[in-house]
């Protein structure tokens, strides 16, 4: 994950204070919508961390050596990083 629990909760209180400030709706329990924001935004995180590993693991696993950084291995990746995060979209 490359955001720590500090930032996300951050992120957490950021999301709440906007909903909650364009009268989008009432919270019944603060302490819960922050809660579920959090897993939100945990769960995507993984999703984007799963997809990362799985289109450098098939850049890797290419018949050629494609070094990374290199313009082919960037277009490689991003197509691999979309392919992948459409599997796992939730």
């Amino acid at each position: 994950m490359r955001l720590s629990e500090e930032r996300i909760s951050h992120i957490a209180h950021l999301i709440s204070d906007g909903i909650w400030k364009d009268d989008m709706v009432d919270f019944v329990d603060d302490e819960k919508v922050l809660r579920e924001i959090k897993h939100a935004i945990t769960a995507y995180l993984k999703v984007e961390d799963e997809a990362d590993t799985a289109a450098r693991e098939k850049i890797r696993s290419l018949s050629r050596d494609v070094p990374e950084g290199s313009r082919e291995w960037e277009i490689l990746y991003k197509k691999y990083f979309e392919e992948e995060l459409g599997k796992r979209r939730f």
